[in-house]
């Protein structure tokens, strides 16, 4: 990043920091409630990582590492290899499924990126123990996921210096919204809200049928 561009991020930073104060301030004096978040309070839930690395912590974990802290913390809900107990999300494999009648949703056949990976870890696992591991943790949790995927070699060291570089199979079948333009030709200015059809027909099912109960043994609503 250029100095200039740097110069007016800080600069569009600071004048959102003022104008978020100046607004909670006018709260305050008309409410008499509340107080000014601490810097520490703050840092406490930034806790967000993008895609191309930024709020990424200092740190950095190996896959060997990852499958010690895996195996005592992860395996009892995910599986020994990711392959996941009960109903527990599985976590790898899957390749090539998306397109099948049950396709597999891990890490390495449909996630996007890494970085959705060690944020959902850093801030919410181990179940029941959420934001207990530490930052070297998270990274080696991450390295050991990517190589049960086939993504990273066993020796793979993950630090911040290199997450970027790290490419998820699926990313570029994730792209922004284009509704307002794709499906545009769908709007209706004065779209039907009642008696629209003679007959609904169910075309689909959830793919569990635990999720989904049968017309027939399916809870009675009044």
């Amino acid at each position: 990043m250029s100095k200039s561009a740097k110069s007016l991020a800080l600069s569009v930073l600071l004048i959102t920091a003022i104008a978020a104060g100046t607004a909670f301030g006018q709260v305050r004096k008309k409410t008499g409630l509340g107080r000014e978040a601490l810097t520490e309070e703050i840092a406490a839930w930034d806790h967000d990582v993008r895609p191309d690395g930024v709020g990424l912590p200092q740190g950095k974990g190996s896959v060997k590492e990852g499958e010690v802290i895996y195996q005592e913390q992860c395996a009892v809900c995910h599986g020994e290899f990711g392959e996941g107990k009960d109903r527990w999300p599985v976590l790898a494999g899957g390749q090539g499924s998306l397109k099948s009648e049950g396709p597999e949703k891990t890490i390495g056949s449909f996630w996007p990126f890494a970085s959705t990976t060690f944020d959902y870890i850093r801030r919410a696992m181990p179940f029941g123990n959420a934001q207990s591991l530490t930052p070297d943790q998270a990274y080696a949790l991450t390295a050991y996921l990517l190589q049960l995927n086939d993504l990273v070699k066993e020796d793979f060291v993950l630090s911040r210096e290199n997450f970027a570089a790290v490419k998820l199979p699926n990313e570029a079948n994730f792209f922004d919204d284009d509704r307002e333009t794709s499906e545009k030709h769908f709007w209706k200015k004065n779209p039907c809200m009642s008696n629209c059809k003679s007959e609904v027909k169910i075309t689909g099912h959830a793919r569990m049928i635990d999720v989904t109960p049968g017309s027939k043994d399916g809870p009675k609503v009044d």
